[in-house]
């Protein structure tokens, strides 16, 4: 080796002997002795500190009881609207209930119930974690940490109320029996409809008392406790209901795993469907449903529902008190004074549902559900069962402007975009054939957006939603609040065939009165209750969301249904009112619901009328209601829509809608032409409108005079008397909502309309 070799090695001996002493120098501080070491340390300072809390921490005095107060609900001004506070409890001893219902919720909840300590360590530390991270509720717990949390803590989620629960289990555990910590857990648990204990559960939901309950029915009441509210299933979604279904499944299959029922049994198990709530004692009228209402949105934004229903809490709704009283008066005088159920039996299927939203706050300042508990527990407010026919068109050109969506021959989609609007017309574009008539079959020509807006033409609506696409529809339609489970994006979906609830129209309406900011009518404006000793509100979501429309597409649409008011189909109920409105009318399929969904500057409110037959709830026509033919959402919704309106805002009329389009307020229609397949009975127009005519706004004051009125002018309409006044193609008519023939909206006939249901 030479000398150059021999000085590269010594010098690279001298690098490797500094990384080995570097090295050496961490190793000191960091041996696998020093790390076990430090670690056992850890655990043995952790025994010693649950060993403390052990000796320190006793069982409390059960407590449960002595917290239980009434809740009160407020008006928006403050004043009390309700105490609601007898808690339906009553225990009962293990041996009034039945062996198989007592191991259904072992079963549910806790199959190792009889052999474990009472805490399950793993699913509490897993609840500790997610509590640390803001999660909630999650984790798991024992039948013995579920009766401890019930009976001797709060329903807090703490991390050191979790650790007290852990120890007064294993304390429980020790000191009493597992039957005694069974019936305690059965006795103490939240059911739901205010019922405490599976006595009170039993009569609740079954009419029985809990000796007679079937292991069918035990397995349901076992399968609530996971989400009272949730899984009830006279309110549950379908959604909610099917998930209390497999649940109850869940706990009869592990029934059969622990040997505790055959399979053979298990086979012959159906679910047994609870029957219908009964009211809460001295709730009745609007009361009722404005108190279930706001416990729904509670326990939807997370509060506990058997906490809920301990008491104490105090709620205060966006409700009104003189807009509720107006709504209720209005109904009375524009619908229920006109019926005579004993008189015409249509009269008694006659329903109504309102929703009333202040579009700057969107709360909600008045509600009408129906007749109120005890004779009609659905709120009608709140169904979505029934189509909004119609009103669901002006989100169609809504979301045709927010997409900028143009005709088959590349017109932009405006209010004023000609379209043909023939009846039975076939769609032009589309994957499905669709071709509906308009209603009563009305021949028109070619007409502007605004006039068939006004009118309500089916034709022009079933094209525009094939040049749009029907998905873009969709999502536009969810985002202003509409249920998307409940849209199916087939053509039958621009005729509004799809479920929906006055609340939720009352919201997308909402949302264009506030210039696109998206609006979700609530009830609760505030809800406080005690957390030791000191009042806390619970934070709720604010009503008012986003931009989901641009304030343009919103405005404009305000601007085109005021059309509707001043000319069109609602024309006769609302115009020449001491307030400016905008609103669309709607009549379902068979008229089976008519609608009117109207607005001003400063007020939403979602009329529905539904028929509904007395027997089994199913949905049937309201045609002869209050003794006249066809209603119409330009009867009897509108009339109660603009007496309400007018109570509602009594000397503050004045308001404007303040608009920023180029469109005005109120665009004039455009003139409809001759149809060529009519004989006609006076000279054609000299002229056909242009795909793009030059119109002039109306005035300032959204009121277009006369010469601008929404009815198009068709000279090829017959004269002759006995074929009767034509209706212009509306839905919901100028006679009154009491014409004569032919379903609103063309009918709807189900041979012509593919997809519709």
């Amino acid at each position: 080796m030479g000398r150059a070799e021999a000085r590269r090695a010594r010098q690279g001996s001298a690098r490797r002997a500094k990384q080995t002493d570097k090295k050496s120098g961490i190793r000191r501080f960091f041996t696998w002795k020093k790390l076990l070491g430090a670690f056992l340390g850890v655990c043995l300072l952790g025994i010693l500190g649950f060993i403390g809390l052990y000796l320190y921490v006793d069982i409390p005095k059960g407590n449960s009881a002595a917290k239980l107060q009434s809740n009160v609900y407020k008006y928006a001004d403050g004043k009390v609207m309700a105490r609601v506070g007898q808690v339906n409890r009553e225990s009962v001893p293990l041996d009034r209930i039945p062996k198989p219902v007592q191991r259904t919720f072992v079963a549910a909840e806790n199959k190792t119930f009889y052999d474990d300590s009472g805490v399950d360590l793993k699913g509490t530390l897993r609840g500790v974690l997610n509590t640390l991270r803001g999660q909630g509720k999650q984790g798991g717990s024992t039948i013995t940490q579920q009766y401890v949390k019930n009976y001797y803590l709060s329903q807090e989620q703490t991390v050191s109320r979790k650790l007290q629960e852990i120890v007064i289990s294993l304390k429980v555990d020790n000191k009493f029996g597992k039957d005694d910590i069974l019936a305690g857990y059965i006795n103490t648990s939240y059911y739901g409809r205010g019922a405490y204990g599976i006595q009170a559960a039993a009569q609740a939901y079954y009419g029985k008392d809990v000796e007679k309950l079937t292991v069918s029915e035990g397995a349901y009441l076992a399968s609530l406790l996971q989400a009272p509210s949730q899984y009830d299933w006279a309110s549950a979604t379908k959604a909610g209901q099917k998930r209390v279904k497999e649940r109850w499944a869940y706990t009869l299959d592990n029934m059969v795993e622990m040997k505790w029922l055959s399979a053979a049994d298990r086979a012959k198990q159906k679910f047994e469907v609870p029957q219908d709530p009964k009211p809460l004692p001295g709730l009745t009228g609007q009361t009722s449903y404005l108190v279930k209402q706001a416990k729904e949105e509670l326990f939807a934004q997370g509060v506990d529902d058997a906490e809920f229903e301990a008491g104490g809490w105090t709620v205060t709704l966006g409700i009104e008190k003189n807009k509720q009283k107006a709504l209720e008066k209005s109904v009375k005088r524009k619908l229920t004074d006109d019926l005579d159920p004993g008189k015409r039996k249509v009269d008694r299927d006659a329903q109504l549902g309102a929703t009333s939203v202040d579009p700057k706050t969107g709360h909600i300042v008045a509600m009408y559900g129906g007749d109120g508990y005890p004779k009609h527990y659905t709120n009608n407010a709140t169904r979505s069962d029934y189509q909004p026919a119609s009103t669901f068109k002006p989100l169609i050109l809504a979301s045709a402007m927010e997409n900028n969506a143009v005709t088959q021959d590349g017109v932009p989609i405006t209010p004023n975009t000609i379209y043909d609007g023939r009846n039975r017309r076939p769609v032009v574009g589309g994957n499905i054939p669709f071709a509906p008539p308009n209603e009563d079959e009305h021949p028109y020509g070619k007409i502007s957006v605004q006039t068939a807006t006004n009118n309500s033409v089916n034709a022009v609506f079933a094209q525009m939603g094939a040049d749009v696409g029907l998905e873009e529809i969709k999502k536009t339609a969810v985002n202003l609040g509409m249920d998307g489970s409940k849209i199916d994006a087939k053509p039958a979906m621009t005729l509004g065939t799809m479920g929906a609830s006055p609340l939720q129209m009352a919201g997308a309406y909402a949302t264009l009165d506030n210039h696109g900011k998206k609006v979700t009518p609530t009830l609760v404006k505030k809800a406080v209750h005690p957390v030791d000793g000191v009042d806390t509100a619970v934070p709720l979501k604010d009503p008012i969301g986003d931009q989901v429309l641009s304030r343009r597409t919103a405005d404009t649409l305000t601007s085109v249904l005021t059309g509707v008011v001043n000319d069109g189909t609602a024309s006769e109920s609302v115009k020449n009112t001491a307030y400016e409105a905008a609103g669309k009318t709607g009549t379902s399929d068979d008229n089976k619901s008519a609608w009117f969904v109207g607005y001003t500057p400063k007020l939403v409110t979602a009329v529905g009328m539904f028929g509904e037959s007395p027997k089994g709830g199913t949905q049937v026509t309201l045609k002869g209601t209050g003794g006249g033919g066809r209603v119409n959402g330009g009867g009897y919704p509108a009339r109660v829509w603009a007496d309400y309106t007018e109570s509602a805002l009594g000397g503050n009329t004045g308001a404007e809608f303040d608009l920023e389009t180029d469109l005005g307020a109120g665009v004039p229609p455009t003139p409809t032409p001759t149809p060529s397949a009519t004989p006609s009975t006076s000279p054609s127009p000299s002229e056909s409108p242009s795909k793009s005519p030059s119109q002039t706004p109306s005035s300032p004051s959204g009121r277009p005079t006369n010469s601008q009125s929404g009815k198009p002018s068709d000279p090829a309409t017959p004269t002759d008397p006995s074929s009767g006044p034509p209706t212009g193609g509306t839905d919901d008519g100028d006679t009154g909502g009491k014409p004569t023939g032919g379903d609103a909206d063309g009918g709807t006939n189900r041979n012509s309309l593919p997809g519709f249901n």
